[in-house]
């Protein structure tokens, strides 16, 4: 019987991928780090053996399952090469995988996960589906004829895929310590876009994706008027958003989501788009839309007295922007601090500029130090040069996140991509020990 060992499991895409072969039957188990991450709850539940990395836990047998932040050097990684079992890197695999689906690759700099998630909702009411979520979400399904999977660009990993259709959220510079500059990035999603067998479904709001080039059907959706797909009629409510879809200037039907902010209604346009293509129920599309509330860390809320907490992994100016501006929508009566870490030096001194205006957008900003990466720990900036461009702004301790409760019946962002989650806690901690929050229940 073969196991697949999983080598850095707690990886969202590579814990949302053993989820799916468990669930698929076969036997999984995996190895990482100690530290506690959101991404090892689903494997726990599910009964997945996680161990610490020790290359004693490779045995003949076995088919490793690499994940890409673990160079071939790892101690794992050495030992499964030297007995001789295949090590798979972890897009690698998914190319292979993917072959026996009708398979929806979800791209973009920005909307990815829940795009995927979306998409895997409202799907999995109409046919049986497996999916891969970016949240550390995975399900197998025997019987599934579609897959549906997160496609990341970082590092050009999603050529490895030749997806049956593709959806393009945006294309966007961002990954600083690999693309060069945005035209780096158009060519890699480009080259994708080249791949793709069946059709593709691409934001045209977008101003790259309208140049993107393909063989097969390129069909767009967004607010402005050229779209296949276009919103109209957007009314913003503190209950979600409704909105008119019409398909080459011809109504198509109303639908309502209960998530705020543009670029929620730019997911669902895009997964309505693509279920029209494929001749899902339009009725089960607009029961799905209106049941889907969101996947892990995007928008999570709690509630504290009379503050509003929320995680979010907003970690790039553009998507600061949006978390501050679906804030807006649904609590119009409140202000909104920013508790913002960066993720990566690179990432924060090439868009320095975009994270201080974005910021700003905020009725206060709090900073945490510069979250490093495996790649790279240390930068020529530091979290003072982002305190001293945002007029107002204070760097938060982790130790004392007493100022927070300065901010009463406020909206309080924790955002980034790194640890943030520890602050939160740290806050939680403090605000339990005063007896104002008693409960970790999320408001949806």
């Amino acid at each position: 019987m073969t196991v697949y060992h999983f080598i850095g499991i707690k990886g969202s895409g590579m814990s949302a991928l053993a989820q799916i072969l468990h669930d698929m039957g076969f036997t999984v188990q995996g190895s990482d780090v100690k530290k506690h991450f959101f991404t090892q709850d689903a494997l726990e539940k599910a009964g997945i053996p996680i161990y610490p990395f020790n290359k004693e836990n490779i045995k003949t047998g076995m088919i490793a399952i690499a994940g890409n932040a673990f160079p071939d050097t790892h101690e794992e990684i050495e030992e499964a090469l030297k007995i001789g079992i295949p090590v798979i890197r972890y897009h690698h695999f998914i190319g292979d995988f993917i072959e026996n689906f009708t398979s929806i690759a979800v791209t973009g700099a920005h909307g990815k996960t829940s795009t995927t998630g979306l998409l895997a909702h409202v799907l999995e009411a109409a046919k049986p589906v497996s999916y891969l979520i970016g949240d550390g979400t995975g399900k197998g399904n025997k019987e599934a004829e579609f897959f549906v999977f997160e496609a990341c660009e970082y590092r050009r990993h999603f050529l490895a895929y030749k997806p049956d259709y593709c959806i393009m959220t945006n294309i966007d510079f961002d990954h600083p310590d690999y693309y060069a500059n945005i035209d780096d990035v158009f060519s890699a999603f480009q080259e994708l876009a080249l791949q793709v067998k069946k059709g593709i479904i691409a934001c045209g709001d977008d101003e790259n994706l309208q140049k993107i080039q393909a063989k097969v059907p390129v069909l767009y959706y967004g607010f402005g008027e050229e779209n296949d797909f276009q919103a109209r009629n957007v009314e913003k409510t503190t209950e979600g958003t409704r909105f008119d879809v019409f398909v080459r200037n011809n109504f198509y039907s109303s639908f309502f989501i209960p998530t705020f902010g543009d670029h929620n209604v730019l997911n669902a346009l895009a997964v309505i788009t693509f279920c029209d293509y494929e001749n899902i129920d339009v009725e089960i599309v607009k029961k799905q839309l209106a049941t889907f509330h969101g996947v892990k860390r995007r928008f999570t809320e709690k509630r504290a007295g009379s503050q509003i907490l929320v995680d979010d992994y907003a970690h790039h100016p553009r998507e600061i922007l949006a978390t501050i501006d679906a804030a807006r929508q649904k609590y119009p009566g409140k202000k909104i601090v920013a508790v913002f870490q960066p993720h990566t030096y690179t990432r924060t001194q090439a868009l320095f500029d975009e994270f201080v205006e974005s910021l700003r957008k905020a009725d206060h900003v709090f900073l945490c130090e510069i979250f490093g990466s495996a790649r790279e720990n240390h930068g020529k900036l530091s979290i003072k040069d982002l305190n001293a461009a945002i007029e107002g702004s204070q760097i938060l301790d982790e130790k004392d996140p007493s100022p927070l409760a300065e901010f009463g019946d406020s909206v309080i962002l924790f955002m980034g991509a790194g640890d943030i989650q520890k602050y939160q806690e740290a806050y939680e901690n403090y605000l339990a020990e005063k007896g104002i929050l008693t409960t970790a229940s999320t408001t949806e």
